[in-house]
């Protein structure tokens, strides 16, 4: 997200904000608390959908409080204090998301099943130690360092309500783009009508050299994509794309090209190069090399921020001081715009997260990683000190860089490398340990992520005039609502995107298989199911019954993931493959926690494609370029960073004819007319995508396919696919070049 153009805020003593403290006009009502709640559900399930496939997320407050204030006006006395009260509560629902989907999903990759208590359970006192932490640093960050700490999200957010207040249309250009960009997932989802393909594909293989054979072109051509690529801008997204490049046009191959006259695997590769396609290259060599890459950018990241991470720990601290900020304590009133939640609502919420978490852990343990209540004990309270210590540090991160710089992922990874040295310490190495270690990390990455976007919220409330306390309760509302959505959202998207391929190897089930086992637990297995052929023509029907069910971790016979293996025929016949972590949801934060877990206490990696990846991200850095976009671009697919490069190519062509006709920072702003349209596009492919994710889930269940089956026309043709997204792309320009209205 590139940050707006904002006018340095005055010191706080000089400072008054737009609403005064002596007014009290309508703030904490219903009809605010059930549309924030509304738009929370909405954003957080979007969230969910568009990090999982992009692997990137976008701030929901803007679009939020632009619809708020469409939709409070037609019914009539809505306050800017209303509208700013919604924004906080939806926005709550796209942080949470944004730390489940960077962490939980790893629970899949490390063989688990994601259940939906787990899921709300983290996630809720993730979200909770997020607003607690940020009641006490509040006066310290958001008022006494108004002057130095930007918040630009939040100041942007404070931009909207204001001018919302003095009148003027936003909201119809966010319309305009969920109209448009709703019809166009409607026929272009491959789950939806798929009236053209939604992936146009070109495989090169040029000669009798098979020249770039190994390497694809493709993109899955999205509306959300196309809206992130434009709210990111040109400079990230070209970085993102490059990734993508080397990837799938330079090492893929060269790993065909070096790879293709051995006759044998090439460790961690289960069948010849030469019979490997662009798929299969990247699944097996490029997501190892990828995994690196980010986790190194996500550790390069942290130390760069170590000096303010250092200043955020300290500030921070000083602010716990009894009258550290110099105020009488005589002071008994609080006026309206300095009254928070009391301390002791922050010591007796993190007691009650600290029993929250001691009694799941205890109750509700992972299977397999029982550890006993002391240490349960050990890890709630763990929870707990490193949730503090990275709120502190996330808030002021996110005050000067913004939160979609804030390295919310290489806390995580520190959080999680410390807790597997210690279970490493301890002997605690199956994988049960491992989903363990997540469980704990994840909490601390939801709470990271969440304080980042409260700390925006909390400052567009000075600015505003809001009330402190009721913008805090409004977010523990949020967390609570919009956790429930989040972990039926990653199921949903976990079984919606499944696949069942017809495999035939041969097993012997009473033999060793280092890494494999049997999972007795199949309730997550539907009772019948479609398994596609090899060549990907025809399906057949196949009972649960049939079958039992596999899984495999670190084995050299099996590549991770759920197999069915089928006792009358002694052969795997079926493997199970996960909605996430397909191409289609990769999910690469999500991985990385699993790589860097699995690493440490199975120490059973690719080591080599992990280094060559760390060695990438160095050259990268050495170049003086950011690394970790590149990283990241480099783990997905291309057909995710190709047309996410085409939108940053459209902002880049918006920018640069606002620079020539004299209007540049209205088109860089975060309330440009490009912008709020992005937003739309955002929403629309992320609503509709998940109704087709729904539509497949059903038919996954009732053990029906492709219910509405669009007819086979001219329009099923690469080149209908390319010129229906570039329609897209040109009503992205014209509408960003469009003004809007006063």
């Amino acid at each position: 997200m590139t940050t707006p153009a904002i006018t340095p805020p005055k010191p706080a003593p000089d400072f008054q904000p737009f609403v005064p403290a002596s007014e009290k006009p309508p703030e904490f009502t219903l009809r605010a608390i059930l549309l924030g709640c509304l738009f929370g559900l909405i954003f957080g399930a979007v969230t969910v959908y568009v990090g999982l496939r992009a692997g990137l997320t976008v701030a929901a407050s803007i679009p939020i409080a632009v619809l708020s204030i469409s939709i409070l006006r037609v019914l009539g006395r809505a306050s800017i204090l209303e509208n700013n009260i919604v924004q906080t509560t939806g926005n709550a629902g796209q942080s949470i998301a944004s730390g489940v989907i960077f962490t939980l999903p790893a629970l899949v990759f490390l063989g688990f099943d994601l259940e939906y208590a787990r899921i709300f359970m983290l996630a809720l006192i993730g979200g909770w130690l997020g607003v607690l932490f940020m009641i006490p640093l509040r006066r310290q960050l958001i008022v006494q360092e108004h002057g130095v700490l930007p918040y630009p999200e939040g100041t942007a957010c404070a931009d909207v309500l204001i001018a919302g207040e003095k009148g003027g249309s936003l909201a119809g250009r966010v319309f305009l783009g969920l109209g448009l960009g709703s019809l166009y997932t409607l026929f272009q989802n491959e789950n939806l009508f798929r009236a053209w393909p939604a992936q146009p594909t070109y495989n090169p293989d040029f000669g009798p050299q098979h020249i770039l054979k190994g390497a694809s072109i493709n993109a899955n051509a999205t509306s959300e994509y196309l809206g992130v690529g434009y709210i990111i801008g040109a400079r990230v997204a070209g970085v993102l794309f490059a990734g993508g490049v080397l990837s799938w046009l330079v090492i893929m191959p060269l790993i065909y090209f070096f790879g293709k006259e051995i006759d044998h695997p090439i460790y961690p590769g289960l069948v010849p190069i030469a019979q490997m396609g662009p798929g299969d290259l990247w699944s097996t060599y490029i997501k190892p090399m990828g995994a690196g890459a980010v986790a190194a950018s996500g550790l390069i990241t942290l130390l760069k921020t170590v000096p303010t991470i250092w200043s955020a720990l300290t500030a921070g601290l000083k602010t716990m001081r009894p009258n550290a900020d110099g105020a009488a304590s005589a002071q008994a009133a609080p006026s309206r715009t300095e009254n928070d939640l009391s301390m002791r609502v922050v010591i007796l919420g993190s007691l009650l997260v600290v029993a929250l978490m001691f009694l799941f852990l205890e109750f509700k343990p992972v299977p397999g990683a029982f550890v006993g209540w002391p240490a349960n004990l050990a890890a709630s309270l763990l929870v707990v000190v490193f949730g503090f210590l990275f709120v502190t540090v996330s808030s002021r991160i996110v005050g000067i860089v913004g939160s979609s710089a804030s390295p919310v992922s290489g806390m995580t990874i520190a959080t999680l490398m410390a807790t597997a040295a210690v279970f490493l310490i301890e002997g605690w190495t199956a994988p049960a340990f491992g989903a363990l270690a997540i469980t704990i990390g994840g909490v601390v990455c939801i709470a990271a992520s969440n304080s980042g976007d409260t700390s925006q919220d909390l400052k567009t409330g000075y600015i505003v005039g809001s009330t402190p306390r009721l913008q805090q309760i409004a977010l523990i509302i949020g967390v609570v609502v919009s956790t429930v959505v989040i972990g039926f959202t990653l199921n949903l998207m976990n079984t919606g995107l499944q696949e069942f391929d017809a495999t035939a190897q041969p097993w012997d089930l009473n033999a060793p298989h280092p890494g494999v086992s049997i999972q007795s637990d199949t309730h997550h297995l539907p009772n019948q199911f479609r398994v596609q052929s090899a060549d990907g023509k025809t399906f057949t029907t196949r009972q649960k019954s049939e079958f039992i069910l596999l899984n495999a971790i670190g084995s050299t016979e099996l590549q991770d993931g759920k197999y069915l293996y089928s006792p009358s025929s002694g052969k795997i016949e079926v493997h199970w493959i996960q909605g996430i972590g397909s191409a289609a949801a990769p999910a690469p934060q999500a991985r990385l926690m699993a790589t860097v877990i699995n690493g440490i206490l199975s120490r059973k990696l690719p080591w080599g494609l992990v280094l060559i990846g760390v060695a990438i991200v160095i050259a990268v850095e050495l170049l003086g370029i950011r690394s970790l976009p590149f990283a990241v671009g480099a783990y997905l697919p291309i057909g995710t960073t190709l047309p996410i490069f085409a939108g940053g190519l459209v902002r880049g062509l918006v920018d640069l004819a606002a620079r020539r006709s004299g209007h540049a920072e209205e088109a860089e702003s975060e309330i440009s007319p490009g912008s709020l349209f992005a937003s739309g596009l955002i929403a629309a492919g992320g609503i509709v995508g998940l109704l087709g994710v729904a539509l497949k889930a059903y038919e996954a269940t009732v053990g029906k396919g492709d219910l509405l089956n669009f007819p086979t026309t001219f329009l099923d043709n690469n080149y209908v696919a390319v010129a229906a997204f570039a329609a897209l792309a040109y009503s992205l320009y014209y509408f960003a070049r469009k003004p809007l209205k006063k």
